[in-house]
């Protein structure tokens, strides 16, 4: 796993982190139970504090992703990916009920709604 950190995209370094690791045990990039790398050896790559990485991880553990293991390391969590996947459907619904309020108010048909949210979908691929 490669990150990549960029420090004029406005959003704080540990955030990009943790959306890069949270994106890659979702993707199956990272397995459960894989280690992470360790705090010092992620910072000098990244060239960045060992507090800025040490938020991340810790934030991430919070989020029941991955696991700090004293004198060992930080592990994928084995139920992340489902605790992950679950949140992600609980957000996408919400999208989902403020899009179709929306649409039901501009008077946009479900078929046309339904072909916007495809022609997004593929957009992604």
């Amino acid at each position: 796993m490669e990150l990549i950190i960029s420090s004029v995209s406005g959003e704080p370094i540990y955030e990009q982190i943790k959306d890069q690791i949270r994106a890659a045990v979702l993707s199956g990039e990272l397995a459960a139970g894989e280690a992470l790398p360790s705090l010092r050896k992620l910072a000098k790559e990244l060239r960045i504090s060992v507090l800025t990485v040490t938020r991340a991880y810790n934030e991430l553990a919070d989020e029941g992703i991955v696991e700090n293991i004293q004198g060992k390391g930080t592990f994928v969590m084995s139920q992340g990916t489902e605790l992950m996947k679950r949140r992600a459907r609980t957000r996408i619904q919400r999208i989902f009920d403020e899009t179709c309020t929306a649409a039901k108010a501009a008077d946009i048909p479900l078929l046309d709604l339904m072909a916007m949210l495809e022609a997004s979908y593929k957009d992604q691929s």
